[in-house]
């Protein structure tokens, strides 16, 4: 059983919630625009993690992480992305990876809008995390947890932290 923490669109503020939110993750994902290497390295020192990089993801992220990250976890086949879209909607950057070879959890960020949507045709389960950071249109920043063991993706739970504008001290 592994359980994961999955952010994306922080845009360079982590919210130092996030260390007792995800103190019992065994692993944090980051789908794409992290905004600055401190980012990363808070993630990095706190637990083991996964990140891919993203539109506003400049030179030292993107020497450092992929555009795609394709993995297994346990034995789920994992394809995580910034810009990916949605089941119906994907992205012309991932639709013939999705077409052709579809894992079973697809994972993206960048429209700052949280979704769990299960895309029959394909077989997969589509998490968007929506936004953990403060910049963007969105009014509640999110963040999701959940586990897979084995083959199973369960026991998913939505993090609401309140509206972005809120100080945090």
């Amino acid at each position: 059983m592994t359980r994961i923490g999955l952010l994306s669109d922080t845009h360079s503020f982590f919210d130092p919630r996030f260390f007792e939110l995800f103190k019992d993750v065994d692993e944090i994902w980051h789908a794409g625009d992290i905004g600055d290497k401190k980012v990363l390295e808070q993630i990095e020192s706190f637990k083991t993690f996964r990140a891919v990089y993203g539109n506003i993801d400049g030179a030292v992220l993107r020497r450092e992480l992929k555009q795609h990250e394709r993995f297994m976890c346990e034995d789920v086949d994992v394809f995580m992305t910034h810009i990916g879209g949605y089941p119906g909607k994907y992205d012309r950057s991932v639709k013939n990876i999705l077409f052709s070879d579809p894992p079973k959890l697809f994972i993206c960020g960048h429209s700052h809008i949280l979704k769990v949507i299960y895309d029959k045709k394909l077989d997969l389960l589509h998490i968007n995390p929506g936004a953990a950071g403060r910049y963007g249109f969105h009014k509640v920043r999110t963040a999701v947890r959940f586990v897979i063991d084995g083959t199973n993706i369960k026991d998913l739970e939505i993090i609401e932290l309140e509206n972005k504008s809120v100080p945090v001290i």
